[in-house]
C-alpha cells in the first residue's frame, strides 16, 4: 500500500493541470476547455486534447467547406498555406481526402456504469437549491458524505467493500491505489479526471474558490472525489488502472503529432482572409488620425465595455449626436463583491484574473424613505407569494390538491407565456415601474467601515485613497484628455427567461453578472470633490461643469437605461434628456442591423422581436451573445469609427502618446486581453466539436443542480455553449472558429517590452493561441506581425519560414 501521502498528493495536483476550471451557472464564465494544456503549442494542445477527451481540434470539412464556398477564405491565401505545409492537391481535392480521412468526433463514453454512478453522486451533493430532499451529512464534504450512504447504493455489485473505508480521503485514494505501482499513480489519476471533465473541472473551479459560500458549507476536493470514484470503480468490479493506462502517458498517443492536421493551413488562410480585411481598414484609419483639428468639445461621453457587442450600440450613439464613446473592461478597474439592497447574496462583480478586495452594498439612505418603504412593500409581497407556491408544491399533504385547483389558471399563464411573450412583457414593465428601484433611494457604501463590519475578509468600503486610485486607473488606461459635461460609466448585462445560460450572456468581466452597479459605484466615485482634487493634483482635470452618470445596456434588446441621476444643472438636465432620446434612436438602429441575424427578425419591426425574445420561455436564441468574435483592438476610437466591425472585436480604448511608461498598455494586454482569448477558445472549441467541447443543444439539456447542465438525465457535466449560440441551424453556422487576433496602436518596441515582461502571454503568442500585430505610430504606423518565438515580420515578409525578421524581444 502507497505511505508516501505527500507524494501522492502532488499526484493528486499535477494530474489535474490537464484540466481547465467549469464555473457554474449563476456566475458562467467562459473559459478555454484546454486551459490547462495552454503551455503547449496550439498544434500539441489540440492534438492532447483528441487523446485525452475525443474532441477535434480544428474546424470540420464541412465548416471549411462552407467558408471556403462563402468566400470567406482566400484563394491566395490558402495556396500559401498549403504550400508552407506541404499540400499539392487542389483545395477541393484536399478536402475530399479530408472528409475520407476525418475519423467522426468520439466523445467520451459517459454512459459507463461509474460514470453514471460518479455523476449522480455529485449532482446530489453540489446541489445548490434545486433538490427539496438534499444528500445528508454535505457538511462534512462530498468524501465523508459519500462514504456514509454509498454502501446503500445497490447498483454497486460489491458494495460490501465500501463499508471499512478510511475516514480520510487521501488515505482512502492510497488505499485505493495499493496495487498500482508509485511511477504509474499520475497516469491513472489522469485517467479518471477526465473521464467525467465537466465534472472535474467544476470541482477544480471550487475547490479554489476562497469566496464561494457553498463550497465553505459543503466542501469538496479533488483528493475525495478521485477517493470516491476509485472506490467505486472496486465497488462495481472494474480495475482501478483499466487495461492499457498505466502505460499511455501524456503525449503517447499523439499519432502524427511532428505533421499538422491537414486543417491547419485551411484555418490560417480562414484567419488571414478576416484579419486582411481588418488591419487594412484600421491602417487607412491610422493614416488620417493627427490631421483633422482638435475635436470639438462633446456633449456627452460614454463609456462602455469592450464586449464586441457594444460596437455596434456605440456605433449608432455616436451618428445619433455629438457624442463620444470609449471601452473599458466592464467592471470599470473594480475589483469587488457587490451586495444589493436588501440581500444577503454578495456578487463577485469583478474578472476570475482579480480577486475581490473590497466588498460595497446599498445602504437604504434618508431622502426618498417613501420609495424605500413602497419597494419593501412590494419585494415582500413577491416574496411571501414565491414562498406559498413553493410550500403548495413541495409539501406531500397539499401538492395533489393544489394542482387540481390551480391548473386551469396556470394553464392560461403558460398559453399568455407561450403565445404571447411581447405583450406580457409590456405588461409586466408598467406594473414594474409602480416599484421603485434601489438605486432611486440607495446609497453605496463607499466610505471605509470599521474592521469590525468586514466580511469574509473584504474590507467594506474604500479608503480616500482607493477611491483616488481607480478612478485615476480608469482615465489613464483609457488615455482621456477631455472631459464632456455629461459622462456616462455603462455596464452592460442580458434580459433573458426560462435560459439557464443567461449570466453567459452578462458581462463576463463582472463574472457572469450585469455590470450596473460597478458603473454606478465608479461615477459616484468620480462625483466625489475629494477624488476629483486628488485627480487635480495628479494632472487630470475634470471641469466644474462635469458631471458622472451611470447607466446599463441590455444587451438583448439595445435599450440603454440612466440610473438615477445626482443633482444636475440646467444645462446638464438638457444634455440627459436629449440623451435619453437619442439612446432610443440608437437602440432601434442598432436592432434593425442585428435583425437579419435573428431568425425571424423583421429590420421594420426589429425593437418589438428583440423585446419579444427577451420574454418568450421558448426562445432558444434570445440573442447571439459573442458569436464571431475574433479581434481584440486596443486603440484610439478615431481608427475604428468609421467603418463597421460587424460586432466581431473587442475595442478598449488606448491612448500610446499618454502612457509614457507602457503602464497602461501592460494592464490591457495582461487583464482583458487574456480573458479576451478566454472568451475566444471557448466560442472556438465549442464550435469546432460540440459535442465535447460544447454542451449540445438547449432542447435536450436539463439543469442539474442549480450549477451546470448535462444532456439527457445525467452523465457528465457540460461545460461549453450550445449548439443554438453558435449555429443559425444544424448545417448553417454562424460563429466562425477563429483565434483571436490582438492589435495594438502603439511603438512596437513599448509592445515588445509588456511581452518581455510577461511569460503567460508571450506563451499565449508563442504558442499561437492568439496572434500580435502592432501598428507603430512612431514608424508611419508600419504594419509588425509577432512571430513565435520572438520576432516581429511586416506584411511583405510574413512567412512562416522567413528567417529575416526583427527581433521582438532582445531590445
Amino acid at each position: 500500500m502507497p505511505t508516501d501521502l505527500s507524494a501522492l498528493r502532488a499526484r493528486v495536483e499535477n494530474a489535474a493541470k490537464v484540466l481547465g476550471r467549469c464555473w457554474p451557472l449563476q456566475s458562467y464564465i467562459a473559459a478555454n476547455p484546454l486551459a490547462g494544456l495552454e503551455k503547449l503549442p496550439f498544434d500539441e494542445a489540440v492534438a492532447e486534447g483528441q487523446a485525452l477527451y475525443g474532441g477535434r481540434g480544428y474546424p470540420s470539412v464541412a465548416q471549411l467547406r462552407a467558408a471556403w464556398d462563402a468566400g470567406a477564405i482566400n484563394a491566395n491565401h490558402l495556396a500559401d498555406r498549403l504550400e508552407a505545409y506541404g499540400f499539392t492537391e487542389s483545395p477541393a481535392h484536399l478536402l475530399d481526402r479530408m472528409e475520407a480521412a476525418t475519423p467522426p468526433s468520439v466523445n467520451r463514453s459517459n454512459d459507463s456504469l461509474l460514470n453514471r454512478v460518479m455523476a449522480k453522486w455529485l449532482a446530489v451533493f453540489v446541489d445548490q437549491g434545486q433538490a427539496t430532499w438534499t444528500m445528508p451529512r454535505r457538511q462534512e464534504g462530498f468524501y465523508a458524505a459519500w462514504r456514509a450512504v454509498a454502501p446503500y447504493d445497490t447498483t454497486l455489485a460489491h458494495r460490501d467493500c465500501l463499508h471499512d473505508l478510511p475516514e480520510r480521503p487521501l488515505e482512502a485514494l492510497a488505499a485505493a491505489l495499493s496495487d498500482v505501482e508509485p511511477s504509474q499513480w499520475e497516469r491513472v489519476l489522469r485517467h479518471h479526471l477526465t473521464a467525467l471533465p465537466g465534472w472535474a473541472s467544476f470541482i477544480k473551479w471550487r475547490s479554489q474558490d476562497r469566496h464561494d459560500a457553498w463550497q465553505a458549507a459543503h466542501p469538496i476536493t479533488m483528493t475525495g472525489y478521485l477517493a470516491a470514484r476509485l472506490h467505486t470503480a472496486r465497488a462495481i468490479g472494474l480495475p482501478v488502472a483499466p487495461d492499457g493506462v498505466a502505460e499511455a502517458a501524456v503525449g503517447a498517443s499523439r499519432n502524427g503529432r511532428d505533421r499538422p492536421a491537414m486543417a491547419a493551413p485551411w484555418l490560417e488562410a480562414w484567419e488571414a482572409t478576416y484579419r486582411e480585411q481588418l488591419l487594412h481598414d484600421v491602417q487607412a484609419a491610422a493614416a488620417t488620425i493627427h490631421t483633422g483639428a482638435a475635436p470639438d468639445r462633446p456633449k456627452a461621453q460614454l463609456v462602455f465595455c469592450i464586449d464586441v457587442r457594444s460596437e455596434v450600440i456605440r456605433r449608432h450613439v455616436e451618428q445619433a449626436g455629438p457624442y463620444q464613446t470609449f471601452g473599458y473592461a466592464g467592471f470599470f478597474g473594480l475589483p469587488m463583491q457587490f451586495q444589493p439592497y436588501d440581500s444577503d447574496n454578495r456578487i463577485t462583480a469583478c474578472p476570475p484574473i482579480v480577486d475581490p478586495k473590497h466588498r460595497i452594498q446599498e445602504v437604504c439612505g434618508d431622502h426618498r424613505p417613501d420609495a424605500a418603504a413602497a419597494h419593501e412593500r412590494w419585494v415582500a409581497l413577491g416574496r411571501a407569494w414565491q414562498r406559498l407556491i413553493k410550500s403548495l408544491k413541495h409539501n406531500v399533504a397539499a401538492a395533489f390538491g393544489f394542482v387540481e385547483g390551480s391548473g386551469g389558471l396556470f394553464g392560461v399563464a403558460m398559453a399568455a407565456r407561450t403565445l404571447i411573450p411581447g405583450w406580457l412583457r409590456t405588461q409586466h414593465q408598467a406594473w414594474a415601474k409602480r416599484v421603485p428601484t434601489s438605486d432611486t433611494f440607495c446609497d453605496l457604501s463607499l466610505d471605509r467601515a470599521p474592521a469590525a463590519d468586514h466580511a469574509d475578509g473584504l474590507p467594506v468600503g474604500l479608503s480616500a485613497e482607493e477611491r483616488s486610485y481607480y478612478a485615476e486607473a480608469a482615465f489613464r488606461l483609457m488615455g482621456w484628455q477631455q472631459f464632456a459635461p455629461v459622462v456616462v460609466f455603462t455596464g452592460h448585462g442580458s434580459e433573458t427567461v426560462n435560459n439557464p445560460y443567461a449570466s453567459s450572456l452578462d458581462c463576463g468581466a463582472c463574472a457572469g453578472h450585469p455590470g450596473g452597479p460597478n458603473a454606478r459605484i465608479l461615477a459616484a466615485i468620480c462625483n466625489d470633490p475629494a477624488v476629483r482634487e486628488v485627480l487635480s493634483e495628479r494632472g487630470i482635470v475634470i471641469p466644474e461643469d462635469t458631471v458622472f452618470l451611470a447607466a446599463e445596456h441590455t444587451t438583448t434588446t439595445d435599450a440603454v437605461r440612466l440610473f438615477h441621476p445626482p443633482t444636475l444643472t440646467e444645462r446638464q438636465a438638457k444634455i440627459v434628456d436629449q440623451l435619453r432620446r437619442d439612446l432610443h434612436t440608437a437602440r432601434v438602429q442598432a436592432a434593425a442591423e442585428r435583425a437579419p441575424a435573428l431568425q425571424g427578425a423583421r429590420r421594420s419591426h426589429a425593437v418589438a422581436d428583440t423585446a419579444r425574445r427577451a420574454a418568450d420561455w421558448a426562445e432558444t436564441r434570445p440573442e447571439w451573445g459573442l458569436s464571431g468574435n475574433a479581434a481584440f483592438i486596443m486603440a484610439p476610437r478615431a481608427l475604428t469609427a468609421e467603418f463597421s466591425l460587424d460586432g466581431r472585436a473587442f475595442l478598449h480604448a488606448y491612448n500610446w502618446q499618454t502612457d509614457d511608461r507602457g503602464t497602461a498598455l501592460e494592464t490591457i494586454m495582461t487583464g482583458p486581453l487574456v480573458v479576451g482569448e478566454w472568451i475566444n477558445m471557448q466560442y472556438y472549441f465549442s464550435t469546432v466539436d460540440n459535442a465535447v467541447y460544447g454542451s449540445g443543444s438547449k432542447i435536450t439539456q436539463n439543469v442539474v443542480g442549480n450549477v451546470g447542465v448535462w444532456q439527457g438525465n445525467g452523465g457528465d457535466l457540460m461545460t461549453g455553449l450550445p449548439l443554438q449560440s453558435l449555429q443559425v441551424d444544424d448545417a448553417t453556422p454562424y460563429h466562425h472558429p477563429l483565434r483571436l487576433l490582438a492589435v495594438v496602436y502603439a511603438p512596437r518596441a513599448r509592445v515588445s517590452r509588456v511581452i518581455e515582461r510577461n511569460a503567460q502571454l508571450r506563451s499565449l503568442f508563442d504558442h499561437e493561441w492568439m496572434a500580435l500585430t502592432v501598428l507603430d505610430p512612431e514608424h508611419s504606423n508600419r504594419r509588425y506581425v509577432y512571430q513565435p518565438g520572438g520576432t516581429w515580420a511586416t506584411p511583405s515578409t510574413e512567412s512562416r519560414d522567413d528567417q529575416d525578421t526583427e527581433p521582438a524581444l532582445a531590445l
